[in-house]
């Protein structure tokens, strides 16, 4: 059989390439970077540990425990500490837990009783017509008030997407939230009844999943991925074009300081299926022709965030607050110039030496694009000043980490449909040609692990099942 080619080599790209491996498929990857497993990696330096993307991965699927596995990373896994589970919002300057329990609500100081009132009128509020798209702003006003707005869904909004409620979609964006409401009528009751589901399936809200790394940090998961693919995993090499011919798919590469190269039915390098994993933008310039040429610039319109992740490491009696927890969302009417904090020391082991804290800052997003873009000393000069009055800071950092992305995080916002509705369009007219990853499939660590997984079902669908193939299938965990 001939290989299927993989364009983006992101943990979309590598599950896809894995799992369809174990079913007996031979791949191969291309990844323009130097390395793989886009904004996910790992640093370790003088005793401290930083993600440069992605913190944790919510265990939210039986899916992503099999990866975990299968990927031979059981013994390395890590659970994050269960004294860690606080997370905190601002309000009036001050950080505030968020309460755990229907009781701890009643009688927490984050919302007032005004507040809690109207949330308790949510049962009662009708449903939407199915067919109207609201921004997440409009959806929570109509709902459950400002206050909600303002305090807790403004902040979560920036911790997830970097994004502004007004402009975000929630039947994309958000689509559990959409469902809820036209299923049950009721957020709330929709949380009640929807329980027996959810543990029918497996699946678990993110909210309660647990949150895993591995000892080495999340880059494990990718670099055990990319080990398994050995020599077809090709590093530096960019794909121009995608050409469907009678034998397969021909490609068009374009190597890291070298012309373009062909690899196609004329040199023994056709291809039986093409899954493309990489970004919106880059897929924006992608050349791709079935029975005619496929336009494929409209996704270059699908917004962007810019988003800086610092890393700053402090001696732990020069931080006043216990850190007693998963980290801490400020609202943006607070008036603090970042999104959030994750107390990433207090989350896993081995993230800071001795008598040391890790904070990882997010600054940036729709909020405030420019923030994004500082230059490191200054965006440390901005972040030591929020958090100097939220978490009594008396020392300066002992140690820093900066990565900016000026294209972080994809933005689901309102007319995100059309994008959806062209996806499908552009698969059905180029059969054997597959989108995936987190400009379609969700934006977190996990959705973009689920949305390789199940490219690599649909793919296998698609292709012929000689007997042989399903001799040498491996058995998959799901």
């Amino acid at each position: 059989m001939n290989p299927v080619a993989i364009i983006g080599g992101g943990i979309t790209g590598l599950t896809a390439a894995f799992r369809l491996q174990q079913r007996g498929i031979p791949v191969t990857l291309y990844e323009c970077a130097p390395r793989p497993g886009g904004v996910i990696q790992s640093v370790q330096q003088q005793g401290y540990l930083a993600e440069s993307g992605p913190n944790t991965l919510l265990d939210t699927s039986p899916k992503i425990g099999s990866l975990i596995r299968d990927a031979g990373l059981e013994g390395r896994r890590l659970y994050s500490d269960p004294s860690a589970e606080k997370r905190y919002l601002v309000r009036r300057g001050r950080l505030l837990s968020l309460p755990g329990s229907g009781a701890g609500f009643l009688t927490s100081p984050l919302f007032s009783v005004t507040a809690k009132l109207r949330l308790m009128a949510e049962p009662f509020i009708r449903r939407a017509p199915a067919d109207l798209e609201e921004s997440v702003a409009e959806f929570v006003l109509r709902r459950i008030g400002r206050e909600f707005l303002d305090y807790a869904i403004n902040p979560v909004v920036a911790g997830v997407y970097a994004g502004d409620p007004a402009r975000l979609s929630v039947t994309h964006a958000f689509p559990k939230l959409h469902a809820l409401e036209q299923r049950y009528g009721s957020l709330l009751l929709g949380q009640i009844r929807g329980a027996r589901a959810r543990k029918q399936s497996g699946e678990v809200p993110k909210q309660e999943a647990r949150k895993i790394s591995f000892a080495g940090g999340l880059q494990e998961l990718v670099d055990a991925l990319a080990l398994r693919l050995g020599g077809n995993l090709r590093l530096g090499t960019a794909v121009a074009a995608a050409t469907r011919t009678r034998e397969g798919w021909r490609l068009r590469l374009r190597p890291a300081g070298g012309p373009d190269t062909v690899e196609g039915p004329e040199n023994g390098a056709d291809h039986s299926a093409v899954l493309y994993a990489g970004t919106a933008y880059a897929l924006a310039g992608l050349s791709l022709t079935a029975d005619r040429p496929i336009p494929l610039g409209v996704f270059g319109e699908i917004p962007y965030a810019p988003v800086s992740s610092l890393v700053l490491g402090f001696r732990r009696e020069e931080v006043a607050h216990p850190l007693d927890g998963f980290g801490v969302l400020i609202p943006q009417v607070e008036g603090f110039r970042i999104l959030g904090t994750l107390f990433s020391s207090s989350l896993f082991p081995h993230r800071a030496p001795p008598g040391h804290v890790t904070l990882t800052t997010y600054a940036g997003g729709a909020r405030d694009p420019e923030l994004a873009m500082l230059d490191t000393d200054a965006l440390v000069e901005v972040v030591c000043r929020d958090l100097t009055r939220l978490l009594g800071l008396r020392g300066r950092p002992t140690w820093r980490h900066h990565v900016q992305f000026r294209r972080a995080i994809p933005q689901y916002e309102v007319g995100f449909g059309r994008f959806k509705q062209r996806m499908d369009e552009v698969e059905a007219q180029a059969p054997g040609f597959f989108l995936a990853g987190h400009f379609r499939n969700g934006i977190s660590l996990g959705d973009s692990i689920l949305a390789g997984h199940d490219a690599a079902e649909r793919i296998d669908r698609s292709l012929p099942r000689p007997r042989d193939r399903a001799a040498q299938t491996e058995p998959v965990h799901s």
